[in-house]
């Protein structure tokens, strides 16, 4: 636990409103509604809630980095640093602070990092800029950053563009940037959302470690109470622009006072129960904490289940040119076994590379296999002529990870919806599409006015709703759920976790469930693959894998799973 001394940064009644109609001044919503907290020195505030929760806007009027031509700071704000209101400091004084005295990890390392530069130079830049060094001494410095990091050979990969690292040293690289000036409070903006649960792990033991190294503060924005657990001394929950409650990280989790924070605790699958049902935001709208789920999900097979696709020593390998007349070949797959049976679920599981998603496509044929055979009630997948496959395109689908790019942006919804119909001529009319696609969006509960809507007016977790029913269309066998609910809100993914699951007790519709996220696995799935480097590592019934996991690199993604009551911080602390 740290120890408690003055607010080094104190934020007083902040209100921030957003103008929609840069005609209309009087159009626009308030983000930020009266928000007040204090960062002590040498501490973790963590600030949780929802996708617009106004968590982000908080950090980002922090900064000053709010765009000005439609958001409003309103009268009366303070953000309180040094003595000085940093909402009424003038542009060039703002700007020595950011970077030098506050500094910022954004939630997307490849959008915050510049394509054409290296990662060195980009580093140098803030070096350069704020502590006034030649190149050479700048270099140097960020060879040093990136050692303390983590990167390996920090020197070589200063000179790498940011689409030569992966997701975990481009994060790495990030943070680096962001302590390159010794910063008093660091800002982390949703750091490790999309990162596997090991890189997840590595980025939280980084930041507590440089936090007791730097002696700096650092505010911690998410929104999975799980991460907050390991990393936080306060907790701040917020939601529709309020706050809703706070405290120390030991009061909210052991005892919570608002019914929001008791559903963002009950949204996230269990490790030890696998409840019926998840908990959703709507039951705790009437003010109440209900208890949790008592009813209990039945998984596992006997092994006398009907198979719907046996998948026999799959391979798929990638080919790049290397010198004059020579490939270089990479295996994303190869010797992967497995048994899907009818109304059951596959989890597929391992880091980012493993080759979980080139299964997927491959058995999509969206790519085409190397190797192996595809057995779909005995006939190989990877055989058929292509106008064979189309009729079994009806049968096998796949929801992406990322429903802002698989929905089309120029059709509405009941367009997307209604095209795999014409395409495959079911309906007969147009009449009985629409028919039929009313009924889908009831079925993955979406209102019927939906029908005539942009994907853009609707939030992420009712876009992949739309996927979903895309999907059903085809009256599938099998669906595919290609890291389906990672990038959703702890509430809204448990939304969908529902839904999937009354699909599938209805249509008893077979799933490959493809996540990072080891408690969703094993919350949705009868049987666990884990792969690793495109190998099979591990393969049984998911609570035999969970309970006694026999692979090492299984331990080590079980390892990696957050746990509230297992304080990062205090263990590095402690060392």
């Amino acid at each position: 636990m740290a120890v408690e001394s003055k607010p080094l940064l104190s934020v007083h009644d902040l209100r921030v409103n957003f103008r929609l109609d840069k005609h209309d001044k009087n159009s626009g919503f308030a983000a930020v509604k009266g928000v007040s907290f204090e960062i002590p020195e040498n501490s973790t505030v963590a600030l949780v809630g929802e996708s617009g929760s106004g968590k982000s806007v908080t950090a980002l009027a922090i900064l000053g980095l709010l765009p000005p031509e439609n958001a409003t700071v309103l009268p009366g704000s303070q953000i309180l640093y040094g003595g000085r209101n940093l909402l009424e400091l003038p542009k060039s004084a703002l700007r020595s602070l950011r970077g030098k005295d506050i500094s910022m990890i954004f939630q997307e390392p490849m959008s915050s990092l510049n394509p054409v530069f290296t990662v060195g130079y980009q580093i140098a830049e803030v070096l350069r800029l704020h502590m006034d060094l030649t190149p050479r001494q700048a270099q140097t410095r960020v060879v040093e950053l990136l050692n303390e990091v983590g990167i390996p050979d920090p020197a070589a990969k200063s000179i790498a563009y940011p689409f030569q690292l992966s997701g975990g040293q481009q994060q790495r690289v990030m943070i680096a940037m962001a302590i390159a000036c010794n910063p008093r409070l660091l800002i982390a903006d949703e750091p490790t959302t999309a990162l596997d649960v090991t890189i997840q792990k590595q980025i939280l033991e980084l930041l507590a470690a440089l936090q007791d190294k730097h002696r700096m503060s650092v505010l911690f924005i998410t929104h999975d109470l799980a991460v907050v657990g390991e990393i936080a001394d306060h907790v701040v929950v917020m939601r529709d622009g309020e706050i809703r409650e706070r405290g120390t990280n030991e009061a909210v989790f052991s005892n919570p006072h608002d019914t929001y924070t008791c559903a963002l605790l009950q949204c996230r699958p269990p490790l030890d129960s696998r409840p019926r049902r998840l908990a959703v935001i709507e039951d705790f709208m009437d003010g109440n904490c209900p208890a949790p789920e008592t009813e209990v999900s039945k998984r596992g097979l006997s092994g006398s289940e009907p198979v719907i696709l046996e998948v026999r020593n799959l391979g798929k390998s990638f080919y790049t040119r290397e010198g004059l007349f020579g490939n270089r070949e990479f295996k994303a797959a190869h010797g992967v076994s497995f048994k899907l049976p009818r109304g059951k679920t596959l989890g597929v599981v391992g880091e980012s590379g493993s080759g979980k998603t080139t299964v997927g496509l491959t058995l999509m044929r969206l790519h085409e296999a190397t190797t192996g055979e595809a057995l779909f009630e005995g006939r190989d997948l990877f055989l058929m002529s292509k106008a064979e496959f189309k009729n079994y395109k009806r049968r096998i689908q796949i929801v992406f990870q990322n429903p802002y790019a698989s929905l089309n942006p120029r059709f509405t919804v009941g367009q997307i919806l209604s095209e795999p119909l014409l395409i495959h001529g079911i309906g007969g009319s147009d009449a009985k599409r629409t028919r039929l696609v009313n009924e889908l969006l009831e079925h993955v509960g979406l209102p019927q006015v939906s029908y005539h809507k942009y994907p853009h007016e609707f939030s992420g977790g009712q876009r992949q709703r739309i996927a979903i029913a895309r999907c059903l269309t085809m009256k599938p066998d099998i669906l595919i759920c290609d890291e389906s609910v990672s990038a959703l809100d702890v509430s809204v993914q448990a939304q969908v976790l529902n839904l999937l699951q009354d699909l599938q007790d209805e249509f008893s519709l077979s799933y490959i469930f493809i996540s990072h996220d080891l408690a969703v696995v094993k919350y949705m799935s009868d049987q666990v693959l884990v792969m690793n480097q495109g190998e099979v590592v591990e393969y049984a019934n998911s609570d035999e894998i969970y309970l006694r996991p026999q692979h090492p690199y299984t331990q080590r993604l079980l390892n990696a799973i957050p746990k509230a009551g297992e304080r990062i911080r205090g263990k590095i602390s402690a060392n």
